[in-house]
Formats: structure tokens, C-alpha cells, sequence
């Protein structure tokens, strides 16, 4: 039953503060103004002083206004019509199509029980070597791309987009400009991809609240494709406006700062979301690739450093490119046995060669004598970075694979890498 409350008692910031009884964390209540109706949600609660933030901002709000608790957390609509629409952090479409009638879903549940989760085994295939071949991603996997503001990571994002081998793309934009919204959705419309996609965007301009919604409204639509028997791979983009807004809404409400003025709870508020990350035993599966932005490529700085803890490694974007020794699939030896019999042997020695490539360049900056072999390394180092590290690449796992031990036949002998000789004989380049 909706309760009404003809009076707030103080307003900071976007936050109104009522007296209330019987209410429940996350619900949502309506504020009407003069100016219309807004939506708030409850986010703390202090015997009966109820804390909403407004969705909408305050502006226009006065102690007068009345406040109606709908008795129920945030929902969104879901059915196949989402497919092909872009949604605001409310849920509301944002693309000037018609509004969504469907089942109600509940939004921020909790995780799936460990019971029903099987181990991952499947790679999700993205036609870029430096993830299939020396990081593969894995279904069911969840993963960041560590990178500073300025790399192309929503470029890296949308790319895998068009080409990963899934059913469904749900994508999340947390604090995007808009035109990295258009990008994105101009990119998938092109290609065709946006008939599988869903979109939940907030932009800069949107009100600071919604960039919290938006993970929870793309993963309950995701987790309901996946019990559907669907692939889903969840694309989430700043994951730190996320944080920020946390950090933001906790200063709002005179919390005690943890580190750099962070909620403490901001390790629990990350896991929630990327714990939904999951392959059912009996339906489909939930794959999150999501952007943290790192400030003063700094990867200490508290929103990098809980993701590191919680995800199962990360791709980390550095002058344009996937750094090998930066990057990391903890999950990448359950599916590298299943590609190829020289997947793991050729992406170890090649990163191996890789990292001695590096070192004697810098042998050569501070003028040290090279020899024949010290040549040949920088070659080989140069001939990786142009056509392995390069994210314009686009080859299958096969032709990745064939093209590795392409490079090293054009700068050693075969004696001189560290390959079974079982592996040299079936796959060293005959000519």
C-alpha cells in the first residue's frame, strides 16, 4: 500500500529527508512538486528519518512538497522487444520509441546461488589476438580493461561488441559524452549488431543518481536473457563514474570518507555487480567486460585496486594498445587446451621473446653492443607490436596462431626458440 507524506523535513544537495515508518531500503517513492513529479529512491534510513535522493536533482523542491513511498524497489520492463533499444539510467526509453509493455523484473537481486553455476569452459571468440591468443576471454568470466582517460577503450569496447560470439550485447554507459553514446550506437546500427544489443546509457548531463542504476538495470536484464538459455556479454563503461558517484552521494549524506573520500563499502557496492558474472547449469550465461578508468594511470587508486580483487584478471590499454605484461586472464588455461596444441606453448614463448625484445632495446638506448641475436630480437619485437599488438588486427584464433609462428620464422632459426620440437615440425612455416 503507497504511504503519503506531506512534508520533508530538510533537503541537502539532491538528498530529501522525510519521517517516515515501514519503509524499506532502495525503495522507490514519487516527490510532487508544482513542477511535476519526481522519482527518489531511499538510501538510508536512521529509525524513522528516511533519506531519498531525488533522481531528478532538487531543484524546485520545498519542505511542502509530498512524497508517496510506492512500497517497492526499482524495476524494469523485460521481453525481446528490448532488443534494438536504448533505455536511460531509469529505464526509460531514450530513443523515442515506444515505451516497453512487459513483465516487471526486479532490479539489483542478489547473485546467483553458487549451486547453479557450472565451471567456465567456453572462450567468447573477438578476432583480436592480443585477447584470443595471449588473454582469451572466457564465457562466464568477468574482466576489466585498466586504461587512462584518452586510450580508445570504448573503440576496444565496441569492437568486441560486433565481433564477440554471443546471443545478446547489453550495454551500460555510466557518465559518457554523447558523443560516445552515438559512437557506440552508430557503430552497432552499421554493422547490424544492434538488433542483439540493448542500451542503458546516462550521459554527463543526466542527473547523478541514474549512473548507479544503470549496471543494476543492464545485468537483471541480462541475468533474465541468460536464464532464457542466452550467451550475454555485458559491456559496462566507467565503471569509476560509478564509483565517483558513490564517492559523490557519500559526501551528500556525511559519511566517514574511506580512501581519497571513497565509501567503505565500495569493495561490497563493486562485487554486487560483478559477481552476477555467471554460467547456469541448466540456461545460458553472464560474460562482463566493463572499462575502469585509472586517474594518473594509477593503479593503486581505490577503484582499480578493489576491481583487481574481485574480477578474474584484466586487459590493461596502454598507448593504444593491450600491454602483454600488464594484462591477465586467470581463466585463460580452462579453454587454451581446447583451441590448438600450440595455443599455450606458442603464447608463452612469444611473450617470453617479447619481454627479451624489450630489454635489449633498452640495452641499445644506453649504448651497449649488440650482437646478431640482439638484432633479430628488435626485429621480432617490432614485427609483434605491428601485427599482434595493433588493435586494427582483426584474424581468427587459427590465423593468429599461424601468423605467430610466421614472425618467428622471419627472425630465428628454430633451434632458437624454446618449442618442442614436436610443435616446430607440424607448424614452423615450411618455406
Amino acid at each position: 500500500m503507497r504511504k503519503v507524506y506531506g512534508r520533508i523535513d530538510d533537503i541537502l544537495g539532491d538528498v530529501v529527508t522525510v519521517r517516515a515508518l515501514d519503509v524499506a531500503y532502495e525503495d522507490l517513492a514519487q516527490v510532487t512538486t508544482r513542477y511535476g513529479v519526481s522519482l527518489a529512491q531511499v538510501i538510508r534510513i536512521e529509525g524513522n528519518k528516511v533519506s531519498l535522493q531525488v533522481f531528478a536533482g532538487t531543484r524546485g523542491v520545498s519542505t511542502g512538497d509530498e512524497v508517496r513511498f510506492l512500497g517497492r524497489p526499482m524495476q524494469v520492463a523485460f521481453s525481446d522487444d528490448l532488443l534494438g533499444r536504448v533505455f536511460d539510467g531509469k529505464g526509460v526509453a531514450r530513443d523515442f520509441g515506444p515505451p516497453i509493455v512487459a513483465e516487471m523484473i526486479e532490479v539489483a537481486g542478489p547473485s546467483v546461488n553458487p549451486a547453479k553455476r557450472v565451471m567456465p569452459s567456453r572462450m567468447i571468440r573477438t578476432g583480436i589476438p592480443m585477447i584470443d591468443l595471449f588473454n582469451s576471454l572466457v564465457e562466464s568470466q568477468k574482466l576489466p580493461i585498466f586504461s587512462v582517460a584518452g586510450e580508445p577503450y570504448n573503440q576496444l569496447m565496441a569492437r568486441i561488441a560486433l565481433q564477440a560470439e554471443v546471443d545478446v550485447i547489453v550495454f551500460g554507459g555510466m557518465g559518457l559524452k554523447y558523443d560516445e553514446y552515438l559512437y557506440f550506437k552508430n557503430t552497432l546500427e552499421e554493422s547490424g549488431a544492434m538488433g542483439h544489443s540493448v542500451f542503458f546509457v546516462h550521459t554527463a548531463a543526466d542527473p547523478t543518481l541514474e549512473t548507479l542504476l544503470v549496471p543494476d538495470l543492464a545485468l537483471a536484464v541480462a541475468e533474465r536473457f541468460a536464464l532464457d538459455g542466452r550467451r550475454v556479454l555485458v559491456l559496462l563503461t566507467d565503471m569509476t563514474n560509478f564509483a565517483n558517484a558513490l564517492k559523490e552521494i557519500a559526501i551528500t549524506m556525511e559519511q566517514v570518507p574511506s580512501n581519497r573520500g571513497y565509501p567503505g563499502d565500495l569493495y561490497t557496492r563493486l562485487a554486487q555487480r560483478y559477481e552476477k558474472a555467471v554460467d547456469f547449469s541448466d540456461a545460458g550465461s553472464i560474460t562482463i567486460l566493463s572499462v575502469t578508468t585509472m586517474p594518473g594511470d594509477d593503479v593503486t587508486h581505490p577503484v582499480p585496486d578493489n576491481t583487481g580483487y574481485i574480477t578474474e584478471g584484466q586487459f590493461y590499454l596502454k598507448n593504444g594498445r593491450i600491454e602483454p605484461f600488464g594484462s591477465l586472464s586467470r581463466l585463460k588455461q580452462l579453454v587454451n587446451e581446447k583451441t590448438r596444441d600450440d595455443h599455450r606453448a606458442l603464447m608463452g614463448n612469444m611473450i617470453q621473446l617479447y619481454a627479451s625484445s624489450r630489454e635489449t632495446k633498452e640495452k641499445k638506448a644506453m649504448g651497449f653492443a649488440l650482437n646478431s641475436f640482439d638484432e633479430r630480437l628488435i626485429k621480432y619485437g617490432a614485427l609483434f607490436e605491428a601485427r599482434m599488438m595493433d588493435l586494427d588486427v582483426n584474424i581468427s584464433l587459427e590465423k593468429a596462431l599461424d601468423l605467430g609462428w610466421e614472425i618467428l620464422a622471419q627472425c630465428f632459426e628454430p633451434e632458437e626458440v624454446s618449442l618442442r620440437s614436436k610443435l616446430v615440425e607440424k607448424y614452423w612455416p615450411k618455406d
